[in-house]
C-alpha cells in the first residue's frame, strides 16, 4: 500500500493507540502532514482510559506543534477514512472507533482488519515506516525540523536510545532526518517519572535467575520502551549476569529488552530466537529487543506465560548451541557430503572510478555497516542477499569475470555508500556491474540440526551464526577454513559434486 492509495478520501482520521507513545505520536503526525498538504480533513486522535500526561510527551506535543486530540470510545466518525497507526483496529491496544473505512499502518506483526493494509514488522518503530512511505511519494520534510524531531524521539524511545536498531531503513532515518538536538535533550531529560521508577525497582527485585547460564528474566508492569533497557542496563552490571531480558505487556502483545555482556551471545541474535515464528526482533550485539504478538504466542506455543515460555526458550537456547572455536576445531568429515561451487551472477563495483582515493565512508547493508576508506587496489562485491565486501583487484579476476549481462538485484534492501566529509548518500546497486565466478572449487557441507557458532581464524570475538536448516561447510583443500552457509544462499550458490 502506498500513501498515495488513500487520497481519494476527503475525511481522514489518524488514531494512535490508547495511552499512545512517541512513536505512536509522532508517526500520527507524519501522516496528518502528508494528508493535511494535499487539501484532506484530517484529525490524529486517541481514546482509551486516560489522556497523555507523561512529561516528556506532553513537551513533544507542544513544542511539535502536533494536533493530537482526545475523543470518547465509540465515536463514529461516518463518511471518513480511518487510519490506525502503530497498532491495528480490532486489536486491544486501540480503542474501538468506527469509520466507513478503515486502514492499518503498524510495524508490528498482527491480525487486525482493515480494508488498506501496510505493515512492516522489521522496522524498529513505525515512526520510520511513515518516513520511508512518505519518501517514496516524493514528499520532502527537509525544511520541517518539527516533524523531523517527532521522528527521531519516535525511533528513539521505541528501540532504547537506537540499540535495538537492527533495519538499514532505521539508520537510514537517523543519518537523513532534520531534527532539533535541543528539543531531543529536553524529551529525553524529561523522561522517566517517579511512577516508573517505582515500576523499575519492583521489577529488579523480582526476577528468575538461570545460574547455569548466568542469564536473568524480568517482568515489569507496562511502562513506556525505554523503561525497560533502563531495568536492563541496571541488571547487567550484576557481576554474575551476563544476559538479561526483561518482558511487559505492550500494544496487542508483549515488548522485550535483550541485554548481553557475553561474546558468546549476541543479544540481536537472542532477541530474533525468542521472537521467531511470534514476532520479531533485533538490534546490537549487546543491546537488542523485540516484540511478540499475543493472538501467534497463545496460538503456537504450549506455555500458559510469558515469563514460562521466556525460561523455556532461553534453556533450550543455550542447552541446543554448539560453539565453534576455529583455531581449535578439528572437523570430522563422516556425515558431510561434497559440493561445487556454480556460475552465478554477482554485482561488482569500482568505487576509486567514483570517489577520490581514500575518501572515508560507511557501506550500508542489511547485514549491517562496514567502515572503510576507498582504496584503488579493491572492488565492492555485492553478493546473493545485497552482502558487501572488499575484494582485491587482482584476487577479483582470478575468480571472477565481467559479464555482458545486465546486473539485476534482488534483495530487500539496496546497499549504499555513505559518503561522510559530504554527508552524500551512492546507491551501490545503480553503480553495480555484472560478474560471474570462474571458480567452480568444492566443499564439504552437512546441514545443522542445532544452532552453531563459529568464531573463525581472522575474528575471535565475533561469531557467525548457523541455524537449524543452514549448512555448516569447510573447503575441501583446508579443512580448517569452517563456515557457515544460509541455507537459501546454499541451494543458490552450490550443486552436489
Amino acid at each position: 500500500m502506498r500513501l498515495s492509495d488513500l487520497e481519494g478520501f476527503q475525511n481522514i482520521i489518524i488514531q494512535a493507540h490508547d495511552n499512545p507513545d512517541p512513536d505512536a505520536i509522532a508517526s500520527a503526525f507524519g501522516l496528518y502532514t502528508y494528508y493535511a498538504a494535499k487539501g484532506k480533513n484530517v484529525r490524529i486522535v486517541y481514546s482509551g482510559r486516560t489522556q497523555i500526561q507523561k512529561s516528556n510527551q506532553v513537551l513533544m506535543i507542544a513544542e511539535c506543534e502536533i494536533p493530537i486530540e482526545y475523543v470518547d470510545a465509540g465515536t463514529d466518525f461516518g463518511d471518513a477514512l480511518l487510519i490506525t497507526v502503530d497498532c491495528q483496529h480490532g486489536e486491544g491496544n486501540v480503542s474501538d472507533l468506527k469509520a466507513d473505512h478503515i486502514a492499518i499502518i503498524d510495524h508490528h506483526q498482527g491480525t487486525g482488519e482493515g480494508d488498506y493494509r501496510e505493515v512492516v514488522p522489521y522496522l524498529g518503530s513505525c515512526s520510520t515506516l511513515v518516513w520511508s512511505m512518505m519518501g517514496k511519494e516524493g514528499f520532502d520534510i527537509e525544511d520541517n525540523v518539527k516533524l523531523g524531531t517527532a521522528f527521531y524521539y519516535g525511533l528513539m524511545t521505541d528501540t532504547g536510545n537506537f540499540m535495538e536498531v537492527s533495519h538499514p531503513l532505521d539508520r537510514d532515518m537517523m543519518d537523513t532526518i532534520n531534527y532539533s538536538k535541543a528539543l531531543i535533550k529536553l524529551f529525553t531529560n524529561s523522561n522517566i517519572s517517579l511512577e516508573e521508577l517505582e515500576i523499575a525497582g519492583e521489577a529488579l527485585i523480582h526476577y528468575d535467575y538461570d545460574e547455569e547460564n548466568a542469564c536473568l528474566v524480568m517482568h515489569s508492569k507496562p511502562c513506556d520502551p525505554n523503561i525497560l533497557g533502563f531495568v536492563n542496563d541496571l541488571a547487567l552490571q550484576v557481576d554474575k549476569i551476563k544476559v538479561s531480558v526483561v518482558f511487559n505487556e505492550a500494544s496487542a502483545g508483549y515488548k522485550l529488552s535483550v541485554r548481553s555482556c557475553s561474546k558468546e551471545v549476541k543479544a540481536n541474535e537472542l532477541a530474533s530466537y525468542l521472537t521467531e515464528v511470534i514476532g520479531s526482533g533485533g538490534g546490537h550485539t549487546e543491546k537488542a529487543g523485540g516484540y511478540i504478538d499475543r493472538e501467534l504466542f497463545e496460538k503456537n506455543c504450549k506455555e500458559s506465560s510469558m515469563e514460562e515460555y521466556l525460561k523455556n526458550k532461553l534453556k533450550e537456547y543455550f542447552a541446543n548451541s554448539e560453539i565453534i572455536y576455529a583455531k581449535e576445531y578439528n572437523i570430522s568429515l563422516d556425515g558431510m557430503s561434497k559440493y561445487v561451487k556454480k556460475h552465478i551472477q554477482r554485482g561488482f563495483v569500482d568505487l576509486s572510478k567514483i570517489l577520490p582515493q581514500g575518501t572515508p565512508i560507511t557501506i550500508r547493508t542489511l547485514e549491517g555497516d562496514v567502515d572503510t576508506k576507498v582504496d584503488e587496489k579493491y572492488y565492492i562485491l555485492i553478493g546473493l542477499k545485497g552482502e558487501v565486501y572488499p575484494i582485491l583487484k587482482d584476487k577479483f579476476y582470478k575468480s571472477y569475470h565481467e559479464s555482458e549481462d545486465k546486473y539485476e538485484f534482488h534483495g530487500e534492501y539496496d546497499p549504499a555508500v555513505h559518503i561522510k566529509d559530504e554527508g552524500r548518500v551512492l546507491n551501490l546497486i545503480s553503480h553495480a556491474k555484472a560478474c560471474v565466478n570462474y571458480d567452480t572449487s568444492c566443499i564439504y557441507a552437512r546441514e545443522l540440526d542445532k544452532i552453531v557458532k563459529i568464531f573463525t581464524f581472522w575474528d575471535e570475538d565475533s561469531y557467525y551464526l548457523g541455524k537449524p536448516g543452514d549448512y555448516l561447510a569447510c573447503r575441501v583443500d583446508d579443512t580448517k577454513d569452517v563456515y557457515i552457509i544460509e541455507r537459501d544462499i546454499f541451494f543458490k550458490t552450490y550443486d552436489p559434486a
